[in-house]
């Protein structure tokens, strides 16, 4: 059962670095990526929204940084490093 909860995590995992690299080069218009952008942000957002009004962007000249999806992926990489 534990094994289990670890790849539910892993993929979960995987699903939030995908997320991370399709926010930085979004998918073109028409493209099948968009469908999948859709779907990580589903599975994702619900984790990451309460995190967010928790944890503020941190501001970096002209721009501000997420740290929300960091400090997710580092639980996730803990939990699944303890269920092993």
């Amino acid at each position: 059962m534990l094994h289990l909860i670890a790849y539910v995590l892993q993929f979960y995992l995987l699903a939030f670095l995908i997320r991370i690299g399709l926010s930085w080069f979004p998918p073109p218009q028409g493209n099948f990526m968009i469908g999948v952008n859709r779907f990580l942000f589903t599975i994702t957002e619900p984790v990451l929204a309460p995190l967010r009004a928790i944890l503020p962007p941190v501001q970096m000249g002209g721009m501000a940084i997420d740290l929300s999806p960091t400090v997710v992926i580092l639980v996730l990489l803990v939990l699944t490093t303890y269920i092993r």
